[in-house]
């Protein structure tokens, strides 16, 4: 096993260096255009919150390859556990001969998803497929076929996933045309909702409601799917008691409640799913990202009777659950167990929330609302106060000049307009205080570079 990845910045080199450089030549003869990088810099090992590139350069991580390396990178029980289950054996097929680890996995999930009903879980290999298969799920068991989804969602890239995603450029462009009954209402956005915050969350029920009602028919609707805080569509936390209004709503119409935590899951938002902030129970729980410390593993878990009305064989895949994700999934929720990572997600909102607040100061005008729970935080920038109008190139600029001090950063949003904040929780509380110094930095820069 390598030595650990000390966590401190080098640069050791100009951001990218020579060697990506000549990598990223290679890529683009060889690789589809169409697969976009938001930083062109090859990486050649990762550890804690350090990203080493091919030039010797040390990056500060922010985006935890988007909320997957949640317990690091290289974390040493993922390592470990992954190595151990290669030796004995990397696949079988879980629909002809199981194994065992695909069940502890299941019964982990069990265990930690909001409710203590009888549950069942699927294993699949990306949020992607875990969705759609939550939706196929509740067709099959309601005999109703539409999915109600909400603006400003994000639910993967599959031709189902795309059709319940809101934002066009770059997940839609092109691609249609996308599956049917699908009926998008307006989503609780306190920050941009026209009446203001304090009236965001009775009103946008009662949009939800009238829309579902008027245009589609509650009979006719299979399940309501809801990301707990919106992702890519810009970290958007819905209002308090929204999120259990709706739930109650599809309970008394015998309508499936889809929670998509493949973004919040896993202690990301300082409790084990976003849903626990309010004490919400789903009837389906969508998972992947920071389920297995970096591998291709997700799930749909949910009650039982759901669960179990699919016909066999109606869900499955050749490597859904494969036997070295599995284990790096146990021994990832080992470390998050063993090391309070909710706790420690509550943690670093305590660090990184006050220092947003003093940038908000130190610049007024600019940022919107700073919002999130946990280590899913963000910033939403604007170019004034009064119209809230979405500053994008803002926040590229700002994302480039981090990236150029040895920080990666992640924009997100509908507009593009948002940063977002997701460390991973290994990631030493010096390395976080460095990164979000660098972050200043590049903040005022970025400003400078525009004459403000």
């Amino acid at each position: 096993m390598s030595a650990p990845v000390e966590q401190r910045r080098i640069l050791a080199t100009a951001i990218p260096g020579p060697r990506s450089l000549e990598l990223q030549a290679r890529r683009r003869v060889a690789v589809s255009a169409g697969v976009g990088t938001a930083l062109p810099v090859y990486v050649e090992r990762a550890g804690g919150g350090i990203l080493v590139d091919v030039d010797g350069n040390q990056l500060i991580d922010f985006g935890s390859g988007i909320a997957v390396t949640t317990v690091g990178n290289a974390a040493p029980r993922v390592v470990e556990a992954v190595r151990r289950q290669v030796e004995d054996f990397t696949h079988t097929c879980f629909m002809i001969t199981p194994y065992e680890e695909y069940v502890a996995v299941c019964e982990k999930l069990a265990d930690h998803t909001p409710g203590r009903h009888e549950k069942r879980s699927a294993l699949f290999n990306s949020g992607a497929e875990a969705v759609e298969n939550a939706v196929k799920i509740a067709r099959s068991a309601t005999g109703r076929s539409t999915v109600v989804v909400f603006d400003h969602a994000y639910h993967g890239r599959t031709n189902l996933t795309m059709a319940l995603t809101a934002k066009n450029l770059p997940y839609k462009q092109g691609f249609g045309p996308f599956a049917g009954d699908i009926h998008r209402v307006p989503m609780a956005y306190p920050y941009r909702w026209p009446t203001g915050p304090e009236r965001c969350a009775e009103e946008a029920f009662a949009a939800f409601v009238d829309s579902v009602h008027t245009q589609v028919g509650e009979g006719n609707v299979a399940a309501v799917l809801i990301e707990p805080i919106q992702g890519e569509g810009g970290f958007i936390v819905p209002p308090p008691a929204y999120l259990t209004a709706v739930a109650d709503w599809c309970r008394e119409n015998g309508i499936v409640f889809i929670a998509d935590e493949i973004q919040t899951g896993f202690c990301r938002t300082g409790d084990w799913f976003a849903c626990d902030a309010e004490g919400v129970v789903p009837d389906l729980v969508t998972t992947a990202k920071g389920m297995a410390g970096g591998l291709p593993l997700a799930a749909v878990t949910g009650r039982a009777d759901l669960m179990d009305a699919v016909h066999p064989g109606g869900l499955g895949g050749t490597y859904g659950g494969n036997p070295v994700a599995c284990a790096a999934a146990l021994a990832a929720i080992e470390t998050m167990e063993v090391e309070d990572l909710a706790g420690r997600a509550r943690s670093v909102e305590g660090i990184i929330r006050p220092r947003l607040e003093a940038l908000s100061a130190t610049h007024p005008g600019v940022i919107g609302e700073i919002r999130g729970r946990g280590a899913m935080l963000a910033i939403e920038l604007v170019t004034d106060i009064d119209s809230k109008a979405p500053d994008g190139p803002l926040a590229a600029a700002v994302q480039a000049a981090c990236a150029q001090q040895g920080l990666v950063t992640l924009t997100c949003g509908t507009w593009g307009n948002v940063l977002r904040f997701l460390p991973p929780l290994s990631m030493p509380d010096d390395l976080l205080d460095e990164g979000l110094d660098l972050f200043d930095g590049a903040f005022g820069e970025a400003l400078s570079g525009r004459g403000q």
